[in-house]
């Protein structure tokens, strides 16, 4: 396979990542929104630019993938729920109401 794969999700990503590479104080989504990241694309081929995207914010914010993980943890523990609104969700758009 070849190493220069593009996630599907790459264009979502890299507006997240975008916006997290500039926090001086991040706050509890953002630990959650890289945390998710690095799952997504640690053993996905391809995609260097978001990788080291995600290895500049782990410098920039100071933390370890280790001490980011116990930290979002701890957050969800605590009850962290993300607030959902329909641009938000990724699915069909199927309103199932009616």
């Amino acid at each position: 396979m070849s190493n220069d794969q593009t996630h599907p999700l790459h264009a979502r990503d890299k507006n997240i990542i975008d916006s997290l590479i500039t926090k001086e104080k991040p706050e509890d989504l953002d630990f959650i929104n890289l945390a998710r990241l690095i799952n997504r694309y640690t053993n996905f081929l391809g995609e260097v630019e978001i990788k080291n995207d995600i290895e500049k914010i782990l410098k920039f914010w100071k933390i370890s993938k280790n001490e980011l993980f116990s930290k979002t943890k701890n957050i969800w523990s605590k009850g962290f729920r993300p607030s959902n609104t329909n641009k938000d969700l990724v699915g069909s758009g199927f309103d199932t109401s009616n």
